[in-house]
């Protein structure tokens, strides 16, 4: 049979081991906080687990499948920045694709071969990807994605389980006894990484309400940039996997908070859509200040991130920014100092400076139309070593591709 429904797996036949290391593995989905990092976990560890070659991830947005996330190791360079992930469609709940049927029935699916599907299947395969990539879809695992109060965010759809020597197998009875247990776990996991992205993105919306540039478009975009931009540093570093996880996945999120001080600035200031004045420049410096006072009360490392990156990200590699060094952040009558140079910015609030001044470039602004990319990396490439740390800009030219697709998914 090409596919079948799983049983109810029978979890007193594992070894203690076993569900002890599935446990732990579950323990770390829970210690990430952006929804983008937790499903990168979640489809590394499923993944590992059932030995699958590939695999993706959609969560329910609106009604219908958003893609969240995909891995491919055939495909995709190991450990590299992926435009892939930033890919954006969505698919109906319905009976017609295999994450659509299995969205809308609860069921779990196990297909041998997605080529040869018996006729009067309930659903289809679509080969248009393998078409495109040149990839072959062989067997393929799909999940539903459900809390323990029974609530789906999502569906996993793991692809080509590997056999001991890495030819292409049906996924194995272990594989289907793993999944649900990890299933369930992810779910809460997605659910709370979802409700972190949305608390941020109300932050931002309140800053939208005084400036209009802040919008929740232009923060994904630099919270993106920077975590792939970081990404690609830290590989450049030899940084290992789990520290690059672990500060990837603040990275992204402190980093779409980088102007929230911006609420202290008055309107005739924000709002002006000329230039402003020195005077009115002043003032508007002083929102690295504000911002960097929102998070002084330091309870997480995604605390102190965002107030290093509010704080910091209009110093400059070279000297010259602000607000420079300030002995007490929380003075009334605060007094900013001389500029951070190099290293002495943090290196957070040196990505940031970096993607939020690509952003502004390429971006239409109510007194300017956005810049080709051509003139804004030429600028970009000119300041390295002056306004930008060389190797972050280094890294962004890396990747420049998923830097694209960054800013196709979060459109305005």
């Amino acid at each position: 049979m090409s596919f079948r429904y799983t049983h109810q797996a029978d979890y007193s036949r594992f070894p203690g081991n076993d569900i002890a290391l599935i446990m732990k593995r579950i323990e770390e989905f829970n210690t990430l906080q952006d929804i983008d990092t937790i499903l990168d976990k979640i489809l590394d560890e499923a993944r590992h687990l059932t030995k699958a070659d590939a695999g993706s991830i959609f969560i329910v947005e609106d009604g219908g499948l958003r893609f969240g996330y995909v891995h491919n190791d055939t495909l995709f360079k190991k450990d590299a920045a992926n435009e892939e992930i930033y890919v954006d469609f969505s698919v109906p709940i319905d009976h017609h694709s295999i994450v659509g049927y299995v969205a809308a029935t609860g069921d779990t699916v196990v297909i041998d071969d997605a080529y040869r599907l018996p006729e009067g299947s309930p659903f289809t395969f679509n080969s248009e990807y393998d078409q495109k990539s040149g990839y072959k879809t062989r067997s393929i695992l799909a999940v539903p994605l459900h809390t323990f109060h029974g609530r789906l965010v999502g569906v996993m759809q793991l692809i080509n389980a590997k056999d001991d020597s890495g030819g292409m197998a049906p996924f194995s009875k272990k594989a289907l006894d793993i999944i649900p247990l990890l299933a369930n776990n992810a779910a809460v996991a997605i659910d709370r990484g979802i409700m972190n992205r949305e608390m941020i993105l109300r932050m931002v919306k309140m800053a939208e309400l005084r400036d209009p540039t802040e919008t929740g478009a232009h923060v994904q975009r630099v919270g993106a940039y920077s975590a792939e931009i970081y990404h690609q540093w830290a590989i450049r570093q030899g940084i290992d996997k789990q520290e690059r996880s672990r500060k990837k996945d603040i990275i992204r999120l402190a980093a779409m908070l980088h102007d929230v001080g911006k609420v202290g600035i008055p309107d005739q200031i924000l709002k002006k859509p000329d230039k402003l004045s020195d005077h009115e420049f002043n003032i508007m410096k002083w929102h690295t200040v504000y911002g960097g006072r929102l998070f002084i009360n330091q309870a997480s490392a995604l605390d102190r991130m965002s107030m290093q990156i509010a704080l910091n990200h209009h110093e400059k590699w070279g000297g010259g920014g602000y607000p420079g060094y300030i002995e007490d952040l929380m003075q009334s009558d605060v007094m900013a100092g001389n500029s951070k140079v190099r290293d002495q910015v943090p290196l957070g609030a040196r990505i940031v400076s970096l993607a939020d001044v690509f952003d502004a470039l390429t971006s239409r602004r109510s007194y300017k139309d956005p810049w080709t990319d051509e003139r804004a990396l030429s600028i970009i490439e000119s300041e390295a070593g002056r306004q930008f740390d060389p190797d972050v800009v280094e890294a962004f030219f890396q990747i420049l591709p998923v830097i694209r697709a960054i800013r196709s998914k979060y459109r305005e």
